[in-house]
């Protein structure tokens, strides 16, 4: 005789899953540097997200492409362009990662 199945589904516990795990990644991205996303801008005027900041935009923030790297920024080394907003965009991320890592240093006495 075969045994009774729960009112749940193996589809949906799946698909629960699935989602949960959704979630939990969408918040790791968010509380790093992917939630401060470089805007593009289109021929017709429309933005959209790009894949990473450009050199040109770095160099106005003040930051070289291996110090961007390392901090998590995202680079495109394709663009050129540089906008006001992914400057800016820049610029107040580094001001919380260093609000971030300011920590007290251990007492050498």
């Amino acid at each position: 005789m075969l045994a009774k199945r729960s009112e749940v589904s193996e589809g949906e516990v799946v698909e629960q899953k699935n989602l949960d795990q959704a979630k939990k990644l969408a918040e790791e991205e968010h509380s790093s540097m992917m939630s401060a996303k470089p805007k593009v801008f289109k021929k017709g005027g429309k933005q959209r997200c790009g894949k990473g900041f450009s050199g040109e935009e770095l160099k106005k923030a003040g930051l070289s492409f291996k110090d961007a790297l390392r901090f998590g920024i995202p680079v495109d080394f394709k663009r050129r362009t540089a906008h006001e907003e992914n400057v800016e965009a820049i610029k107040a991320f580094l001001e919380s990662a260093k609000a971030k890592g300011k920590r007290k240093g251990k007492s050498k006495s």
